[in-house]
């Protein structure tokens, strides 16, 4: 199993799968095309995301979730230019963001179990921790977090609203699977964590409770904002001001 193969793999699946759309709202598509990033299971970077500094204690490394783990396939799906361009305007979340926040989840489900079942198919070992019994978030911590896999795998760094910036923006969702095949690891092309991020400060004016400033994210300020959203949008909530109508939304900064 190469990288070729894989990126081809998740590429046809979210090109064809008809759960990447809502024909009900006349969204044709949540997502565009993924970016894709591979981590060697034993990079010790996945050690340093047990400090405290980063995500603590209780965040499992690969080969806790899988013993004989050999690499780490995490991926990001940047949502569709429809879906970004609905959710600058407004207080509240564009229905396509809402839609993509939930639905797009279901999408970003599907194609874990997808990729699982390729790869046990050709006979290796795989492990999706966002949907396994084990996962878990605690004070808004988890043992498996998918942005920070995502930097280990070389797909991008943070922001100031601690969004990740990926070559196709920070607008989009993350996911990732372990497993016990071989492959060679994608090339980190940063070297801080908040590499891709100018500090141009727009986030913090797009944020509707201002839960961002200089010093990062209010994270309560933030929750309570998104169960407001919660009750008013059930069953579906979001919010993503800080992910469109910046300079980061599809792409990294122009000065990087």
């Amino acid at each position: 199993m190469d990288l070729d193969t894989i990126d081809h793999a998740i590429d046809q699946f979210i090109a064809t799968t008809p759960l990447n759309a809502a024909a009900e709202i006349g969204l044709s598509a949540i997502y565009a095309k993924p970016l894709i990033g591979i981590a060697h299971a034993d990079d010790e970077l996945f050690e340093v995301l047990k400090d405290e500094i980063a995500v603590g204690p209780q965040h499992l490394s690969p080969c806790e979730w899988l013993p004989g783990a050999k690499a780490v396939v995490s991926y990001f799906l940047p949502f569709s230019q429809a879906v970004r361009q609905a959710n600058r305007e407004g207080d509240m979340p564009a229905v396509e963001w809402l839609y993509a926040r939930i639905e797009g989840e279901m999408v970003n489900v599907a194609l874990r179990k997808y990729l699982v079942k390729m790869f046990e198919t050709e006979g290796y070992q795989a492990v999706a921790p966002g949907l396994d019994d084990r996962h878990a978030v605690v004070s808004r911590k988890s043992n498996w977090s998918e942005r920070h896999v995502a930097y280990v795998a070389g797909l991008g760094t943070f922001s100031l609203s601690r969004s990740f910036i990926t070559k196709a923006g920070a607008a989009g969702r993350l996911g990732s699977i372990i497993v016990t095949a071989p492959i060679m690891a994608t090339v980190r092309s940063y070297q801080a964590y908040d590499e891709y991020c100018t500090k141009c400060g727009v986030c913090m004016k797009r944020c509707p409770v201002r839960a961002i400033d200089e010093s990062g994210k209010n994270n309560e300020t933030c929750a309570k904002f998104l169960d407001h959203t919660a009750a008013r949008f059930s069953p579906r909530y979001g919010c993503g001001k800080c992910q469109t109508g910046v300079p980061c939304e599809a792409s990294v900064p122009i000065s990087h």
